[in-house]
């Protein structure tokens, strides 16, 4: 590593360390009342399994609090990619720290970082670049019992292969998930349905260039998409039509949607997901070591465990398919899944809804988007829902049973 490098490396480690005051004088009380706190607590908390370990927990915000101070120091570095609230191995909460395993820096990085920051232990975590989770020309599908990647017949289950009509270009077609259905009441109380998937799965092409045309407002949504039909939209059927709510890269989600109503009996009314069935229209809040799961197009019905909340992170976007890089959007407030090589979340899942893991009318928990070979990234199904209740004019809601 250069040295510059490594001069970064320890100048960000003493700032996070021993001048916390210079992320500024407001958040420096929140953080040294926390620390105070930190200091009296006395065994872990997640010893106490009554208690749940979410955003409303005290011991959850006072972590928190700390991660929020120390993130812009260390994201200053290149290689650190993001930082989130989790637990350590003995199952304390901890600021977890994910750094690029493949960056000139991430060694440096491992060795100055602190063990704790007055108490509260600090965990780093190896991993790679985190990246919108659209396939490529090699996005194979794992063998399932439920074909996501076959054209089904209507009316069709969310959790199914989906997406843009014209998502080709640069030699290749892409595709991603029909995640799940949401409906907007306006103020008249008049109901519209919607297939909820990302920004980059329906909207993604922005540029002009390998097909000549970007996305618009009324473009075809099809199903299976492209990936799974060798590129010949002929072999998919329309399912709805984009409603382009431009999500990125100024908000704090990559969510879109397309309208369902417009052609009846496509879509299952109640919003039905392969492999998991009806959803509660009730949403709840991510938890650390909360159970949840998810049905996608690449690796269908997969479970895993929340392992971090509240995380900032860098994730990359293409321009088109098969394109150059867009632009890097920096996240807040996202929702951490275990990922191990890429088990819960591959290339072409983004679009999933993720959902609490329990057999019955599960609630949603969030919208997956994005992931590396070690963790998954979802926005929290609340913010999406107030992002496109914003833009369309109304309440937005999940499309399930009351």
């Amino acid at each position: 590593m250069r040295l510059s490098s490594r001069r970064k490396v320890v100048k960000t480690m003493k700032k996070l360390t021993f001048n916390l005051r210079r992320v500024g004088t407001r958040r420096a009380f929140i953080v040294s009342t926390a620390l105070i706190a930190v200091s009296s607590f006395a065994g872990s908390l997640f010893a106490q399994s009554d208690v749940a370990l979410d955003h409303r927990n005290p011991r959850v915000q006072q972590v928190m609090a700390l991660q929020n101070a120390v993130t812009p120091e260390l994201m200053k570095l290149d290689d650190i990619i993001g930082t989130a609230t989790g637990l350590d191995e003995q199952g304390n909460v901890a600021v977890v720290v994910y750094v690029n395993q493949h960056g000139r820096s991430a060694a440096a990085i491992a060795r100055a970082m602190p063990k704790d920051i007055r108490g509260t232990p600090v965990v780093v975590e190896f991993t790679d670049e985190i990246r919108a989770l659209k396939p490529g020309p090699a996005a194979e599908p794992a063998p399932a019992t439920v074909g996501h990647t076959d054209i089904q017949e209507p009316p069709i289950q969310l959790g199914t292969s989906g997406g843009w009509r014209y998502d080709l270009a640069n030699g290749y077609c892409c595709g991603g998930t029909l995640g799940s259905l949401v409906q907007v009441t306006d103020s008249s109380g008049n109901v519209t349905k919607y297939i909820l998937s990302n920004y980059h799965v329906f909207e993604g092409d922005i540029k002009p260039g390998g097909n000549g045309i970007v996305s618009q407002t009324g473009d075809p949504i099809i199903q299976p998409g492209l990936i799974d039909v060798r590129c010949d939209a002929a072999y998919a059927q329309v399912v709805a039509n984009l409603v382009k709510l431009s999500s990125l890269p100024n908000s704090n989600v990559d969510a879109s949607v397309a309208k369902v109503i417009l052609i009846p009996g496509m879509v299952r009314e109640d919003g039905a997901i392969l492999e998991i069935g009806t959803i509660s229209s009730s949403t709840v809040a991510a938890s650390l070591n909360q159970m949840v799961k998810k049905s996608g197009r690449t690796t269908g019905l997969t479970r895993s465990y929340v392992s971090g909340l509240n995380a900032s992170v860098r994730v990359t976007y293409d321009n088109e398919c098969a394109g150059k890089r867009a632009f890097t959007k920096t996240f807040k407030g996202q929702i951490i899944v275990a990922n191990p090589s890429s088990t819960f979340l591959a290339g072409g899942d983004s679009g999933s809804l993720m959902v609490k893991d329990i057999d019955t009318n599960p609630p949603a928990v969030g919208l997956l988007f994005a992931g590396s070979s070690t963790l998954a990234v979802a926005n929290p199904i609340d913010e999406v829902l107030s992002f496109i209740g914003s833009k369309l004019g109304g309440t937005a809601t999940m499309v399930g049973v009351e």
